[in-house]
């Protein structure tokens, strides 16, 4: 059983690469949204795969190559199919949209994921859930505003990225039962290089040095942020670091209001507030659930040791 003590520090270490996690994601949206300014966002989603796979390489040298060992190398190809589809739609998003409304409803995510488990995964959500999921759909409608004056289709863009992104995570949840989680993150960075590049090649144009800089930073902090969030997941329970990741929100409004001019509008606001509370209460009911299936397993295992 971990001491209390144990549990405290590895909450406190949780806490802290959550939020340098969200600092990460945070700064690479504003990244993607200066490099637009020269290149296309899908030649920046390919460099960003071309360089999150190089910053990803340590972890092969680490653990060696029976990393690769893998008899679901075909499940990857579709999962990081899936993958590249919601990256060109949310790198799209960011470089066309404000940069927080983009963020804001990127957070829909788990409201797709709810959904996608009961169709593919089987997994049973209550009342309680679903209503947390309506409520959520409620603020991405505030922030989209379909039919209303404000009203932008480039909104459906980034609901989609959301949309692709949530499949993702349900073909994560089939890989992680068998794979290791390098194994994953190596196959997806190496993958997703040919299958970014293929329509970066239609907008083609060579960076310049800023560019360079710009794209080859963009894929140090998506690679290093998505080591740090799943390490604080591993370290702690993801129903009290949810509501760290949503720092990102206020990082990004004010990054883009110093740099861009842009203000964050009541509607983004309170849009997301709702998204916010909805994604933290699945997120904090499925970890209670959760517990409570461990603990139910462990009296189990102790009453048949008893018999």
């Amino acid at each position: 059983m971990v001491k209390p003590a144990r549990q405290r520090s590895d909450m406190a270490t949780a806490t802290l690469l959550m939020l340098g996690s969200t600092v990460m994601f945070a700064f690479m949206a504003v990244v993607i949204r200066l490099a637009a300014a020269e290149m296309h966002p899908f030649e920046i989603a390919f460099f960003r795969t071309l360089f999150g796979f190089l910053f990803a390489l340590p972890l092969l040298f680490r653990g060696g190559l029976g990393l690769l060992r893998t008899d679901k190398f075909w499940l990857y190809v579709v999962r990081c199919g899936l993958g590249i589809v919601s990256m060109l739609a949310g790198f799209w998003s960011l470089a066309n949209l404000p940069l927080a409304q983009a963020v804001a409803l990127s957070y829909s995510t788990p409201l797709f994921v709810t959904i996608g488990a009961v169709i593919f995964l089987h997994e049973v959500v209550r009342a309680r859930r679903w209503s947390a999921v309506v409520i959520g759909f409620i603020g991405v409608l505030v922030i989209v505003r379909p039919g209303i004056d404000g009203f932008s289709p480039g909104t459906l863009v980034a609901v989609s990225a959301a949309l692709f992104s949530a499949i993702v995570a349900i073909s994560i949840k089939f890989l992680s039962r068998s794979e290791h989680p390098d194994t994953i993150v190596i196959y997806t960075t190496l993958i997703w290089v040919p299958l970014a590049l293929v329509p970066a090649l239609f907008f083609w144009t060579w960076p310049s040095p800023t560019g360079w800089l710009l794209v080859i930073l963009a894929g140090f902090l998506g690679t290093v942020g998505h080591i740090f969030w799943t390490r604080a997941l591993k370290l702690g329970d993801a129903s009290a670091l949810t509501s760290i990741s949503f720092a990102q929100l206020p990082i990004v409004a004010t990054l883009a209001w110093l740099l861009f001019g842009e203000t964050l509008d009541r509607w983004t606001l309170i849009g997301a507030g709702v998204i916010f509370l909805s994604t933290a209460y699945i997120t904090h009911r499925e970890t209670v659930l959760a517990r409570r299936t461990v603990t139910d397993a462990e009296i189990g295992s102790e009453s048949h040791r008893s018999q």
